[in-house]
């Protein structure tokens, strides 16, 4: 093809930035970097116009995350400055970009919960057969009373312990994507088999408005956090099982890449999700206020993840090519 100089070209100053760093390419070769990107990206766009084969497709789709990963996160700015911008667009741009994975453990976590929801309210036991039994709390109140009732002088020390609690779950589904994902299915699985069995067990016990009134002021971001997480790990297990034109341990990379920024922003809403249930959830509100506040984190959580990061209207910028790689 008359473009393939070009897309050699990048992979050569990208080989080199692989081994080096921007730091060992010259001015020039920077500046090609970044006019050969921008060129890849239009070359994308006109072969999915155009109905490009499927490996032509597949090459240009890596080969421009692959830069992407250089032109965008290496050229941030530093200081403050560069986690604003990270959590301003990077992040948010990422989760879109990667809605396929973090989708496919949306799912599994809703089929999951329903399932286990339906099971267990046909029979109790079965909450047995489907989580660990230290698991399954003995109901006998609900579970604003039982799950926070402690000394409110320790809010703070309940949220440091939520937090890395929460992070550790966190980082098992993210690893887990180097078991060829199979360690991240099973997170997230028991995640959402965990959900729907306890909601079923207290709602059987006349507690199932304040089980979903009590994890709502925390649990949209906290849950969404999950599914993300999970989303970074199959991203790893993607590039072990279909590399595509590149070597498996380039994909990991570009991938890897990523997939900690996943995980970086993971980091970010899990704190604020731990705050949230050290400090709002167990004070002692009402379930209307507390499915109240839990409404409106969603609607805050669905506007920054779907909206934060994009262009200004009338201002024309070339697409990161994240978003078009998974």
């Amino acid at each position: 093809m008359r473009r393939q100089p070009g897309w050699e070209a990048l992979e050569t100053l990208l080989a080199a930035a692989d081994r080096g760093g921007l730091r060992a390419l010259r001015p020039e070769q920077l500046q090609s970097l970044a006019l050969l990107y921008r060129a890849v990206t239009s070359d994308l766009a006109a072969a999915q116009s155009r109905n490009y084969t499927s490996g032509v497709l597949d090459y240009l789709n890596r080969l421009t995350a692959r830069a992407h990963a250089y032109v965008y996160v290496e050229g941030a700015r530093p200081g403050w400055s560069r986690v604003a911008a990270f959590f301003a667009a990077t992040f948010p741009r990422e989760v879109r970009a990667s809605w396929r994975a973090v989708g496919a453990c949306a799912a599994l976590t809703v089929v999951a919960a329903l399932v286990a929801y339906w099971l267990v309210s046909e029979r109790g036991q079965n909450a047995y057969a489907l989580l660990p039994a230290e698991f399954i709390p003995a109901i006998d109140k609900p579970l604003h009373d039982s799950n926070f009732g402690f000394d409110r002088a320790f809010s703070p020390a309940m949220a440091s312990a939520i937090i890395t609690n929460n992070i550790r779950v966190a980082m098992i589904a993210f690893a887990g994507g180097l078991t060829v994902g199979a360690l991240t299915f099973w997170s997230i699985l028991q995640n959402g088999l965990m959900v729907g069995a306890l909601g079923a067990l207290y709602a059987h016990k006349g507690f199932g408005l304040d089980f979903w009134a009590t994890i709502a002021p925390h649990g949209v971001i906290e849950l969404s956090a999950i599914q993300i997480a999970g989303g970074s790990g199959f991203l790893l297990a993607q590039a072990i099982v279909a590399p595509g034109r590149l070597r498996r341990i380039d994909a990991l990379k570009i991938n890897g890449r990523r997939a900690a920024t996943l995980m970086l922003g993971v980091a970010g809403m899990l704190v604020v999700a731990g705050t949230i249930e050290g400090f709002v959830s167990p004070q002692r509100t009402s379930i209307a206020f507390r499915i109240a506040f839990g409404a409106c984190t969603a609607l805050a959580l669905g506007a920054y993840l779907g909206w934060a990061g994009r262009p200004r209207r009338g201002r024309k910028i070339l697409p990161p090519a994240s978003e078009a790689a998974l």
